[in-house]
């Protein structure tokens, strides 16, 4: 066992002496081989099984790499139908878009007639009269908001989504209602009763309370225009009761 032991150890030696030319060739080896301890051939690892180990295999990284990441050329199936989903998605909202937009238009239009109706309260016209000509539109704002309702009703739970379509709008709209409700009762129209002209239900799609608040903000420019007016340079009251706001 020794014997083998020293060949092997001899073997090592020269080898490392070939892959290093500068080592001492009067180095005597004999004379460290007996102070070698002895190790049992179970443990013992011969050179080229140490050398075979450390081996680098060409081409096994780059494969490997290959293989983890599914090559370069070859796309992730999973990837692309995310992709198509959120296209299908953007289409659908852009669509849905469009629609509640052409809504809008029309409510737009109407309370332009609305509103060009009302001024005639400033010229001291029969408040009764004013009235009449502007409560016609109500019912035709209440088929707008009706087809808003089912137009939502597409996307449900997305509410606040496309509510800055029509926010503008219902603000002007409400801003118009108080102002007819306090030209004919002299009170304040409230949330609920805005809603009930509109036809609106607070539960599918109703009036938001922050439109509400901002449309009785604006209907004050009008209160103020209905009560003072400009005649001949001096400043006189209407018959609007002013005392009462």
């Amino acid at each position: 066992m020794k014997s083998a032991f020293r060949n092997a150890y001899l073997f090592t030696v020269s080898l490392s002496r070939s892959l290093n030319p500068n080592t001492n060739p009067y180095l005597n080896l004999s004379s460290f081989s007996h102070k070698l301890p002895l190790l049992s051939t179970t443990t013992y690892l011969s050179p080229p099984l140490l050398i075979s180990r450390h081996r680098k295999v060409p081409g096994r990284s780059f494969s490997t790499t290959l293989s983890m990441s599914g090559g370069a050329d070859s796309p992730s199936p999973s990837l692309d139908k995310q992709f198509e989903e959120f296209r299908s998605k953007l289409e659908e909202s852009g669509s849905l878009r469009e629609k509640i937009r052409a809504v809008v238009l029309e409510i737009e239009s109407t309370t332009r007639l609305m509103h060009s109706g009302l001024l005639l309260v400033h010229q001291s016209r029969p408040v009764p009269e004013v009235l009449e000509k502007a409560k016609a539109q109500i019912g035709v704002l209440q088929g707008f908001y009706n087809r808003l309702a089912e137009i939502t009703r597409e996307c449900p739970g997305q509410y606040y989504r496309y509510h800055g379509d029509w926010k503008s709008e219902t603000q002007t709209v409400v801003s118009l209602l108080t102002f007819m409700h306090w030209l004919e009762t002299g009170n304040l129209l409230m949330h609920s009763e805005a809603e009930e002209k509109l036809g609106l239900n607070s539960l599918e799609f109703g009036l938001d309370i922050e439109d509400y608040l901002i449309g009785v903000c604006f209907m004050s420019n009008e209160m103020v225009r209905a009560i003072f007016i400009f005649s001949e340079g001096y400043l006189t009251l209407t018959s609007c009761k002013p005392l009462e706001i």
